[in-house]
């Protein structure tokens, strides 16, 4: 399509430096265009103050703010906790979101008959092929535009520098210009100081973390926290029923108080190179813990270890933009199955950035006291003699052909 036939664009946005400068970079190289800003509320709390008025001021007709919220935490977060999927031990958090917001785009830009869908994910990153492998999901035929990948501007100073000149309002300074992404989930770190793996991040200084603090200044009391499951999905924090999304929020407070959910990696992106990124994920982290401790005493053997396996395999598809694919959806049909009795309570003891497991309870226990116990039991230990013999025998038999005697 010809930049002078596009009418009309809905643009992602967040309101943070890239898509704030995009809706004047838009309008200046596509022929003036109107813009519809599409904010996707997953989370992020007061990151949504006053961008209706950014929006319109820096250029856009109008803005829709989406709650998606309930829906990422229902539909993509935790079928991904059931898997127990982590994408070298990094929980998914801004991979999470975007199938639900690049859905959501679609949906207004066919309301609003829009000729084409712009982002601001840079061309070196994994965001740009999750944004846009869901909208050719759901419109396949739609243009879509990345200025990233298009204009002159090479670095996050020149961005100021174009905000700046074109009286665009920032929340940022040089000095705190972290590329930062948050949703209910966690919330994302990178680059300045953290460019270089060499600097250990400054969690101790006031204002770098915002959903929690380090461990170092974590209460020095244990704090702990009973969740309960009911086939994989947690229902409950310390008895107390409530939605997906509140159960997020309540422990990812208790979480953050206690310093739980920091990590520093170095990850493979898809495109390639390798990044560095500090996230928290305070709340996440206590599920994905406490699911893991159910499923210890719930999930067989052979299941247990399929999973895991495949457990791989599902996060690198979230990872790498395929949640719409027929291959996660498969896998998620056999997540359900192994959850069926993924059913009962975890307690956790929260301490200073550690979590311990204080207990595990389930109607469903594959735990028999009874045979695992040093006391007396009905065990008969001497059937073990058959069962080694027999295991044993491609043992035995290697090693009376070594010794020539078959």
């Amino acid at each position: 399509m010809d930049n002078t036939n596009i009418k009309k664009i809905v643009l992602a946005y967040s309101g943070g430096l890239d898509t704030s400068i995009i809706i004047p970079w838009l309008k200046e190289n596509y022929n003036n265009p109107e813009i519809i800003a599409v904010a996707a509320d997953v989370g992020q709390g007061d990151e949504l103050e006053g961008l209706q008025e950014k929006a319109k001021k820096t250029g856009a007709s109008k803005l829709y703010i989406a709650d998606l919220t309930d829906e990422m935490v229902d539909d993509v977060i935790f079928p991904s906790l059931k898997m127990g999927a982590s994408y070298e031990q990094y929980l998914l958090g801004t991979a999470f979101a975007r199938p639900i917001i690049a859905k959501k785009l679609v949906e207004i830009a066919k309301k609003e008959h829009a000729d084409a869908i712009a982002h601001g994910c840079t061309g070196k990153g994994n965001d740009q092929v999750r944004f846009e492998l869901g909208i050719k999901r759901f419109a396949p035929d739609m243009k879509i535009i990345a200025p990233w990948r298009e204009w002159s501007i090479k670095s996050r100073d020149e961005e100021i520098d174009y905000a700046e000149a074109h009286k665009v309002p920032l929340k940022i300074s040089r000095e705190t210009n972290y590329s930062k992404d948050k949703n209910l989930w966690h919330l994302s770190h990178e680059g300045l100081d953290l460019e270089d793996p060499a600097n250990e991040p400054q969690y101790e200084k006031p204002g770098f973390l915002e959903m929690g603090v380090s461990p170092v200044d974590a209460p020095d009391k244990p704090a702990y926290v009973t969740i309960d499951f009911k086939k994989g999905i947690p229902v409950a924090v310390d008895g107390k029923k409530m939605k997906g999304s509140d159960i997020v929020r309540t422990l990812n407070k208790l979480g953050g108080e206690n310093g739980i959910g920091l990590l520093d990696i170095v990850e493979n992106r898809l495109v390639g190179m390798k990044d560095r990124g500090v996230y928290e994920t305070p709340g996440g982290t206590i599920l994905y813990k406490a699911h893991q401790a159910l499923e210890m005493i719930t999930i067989d053997k052979d299941t247990a270890h399929m999973k895991s396996k495949l457990a791989v395999d599902f996060a690198d598809l979230i990872y790498n933009g395929k949640w719409f694919s027929p291959l996660r959806e498969a896998l998620s049909a056999f997540a359900d199955k192994t959850q069926e009795y993924v059913t009962g309570t975890v307690k956790l003891k929260l301490y200073k950035g550690n979590m311990i497991t204080a207990s595990i309870t389930s109607p469903h226990t594959l735990y028999s006291e009874s045979l695992v116990t040093f006391g007396e039991s009905d065990y008969d230990q001497g059937q073990a003699t058959g069962f080694i013999n027999l295991w044993g025998l491609p043992d035995t038999v290697q090693a009376l052909r070594e010794q020539g005697k078959l």
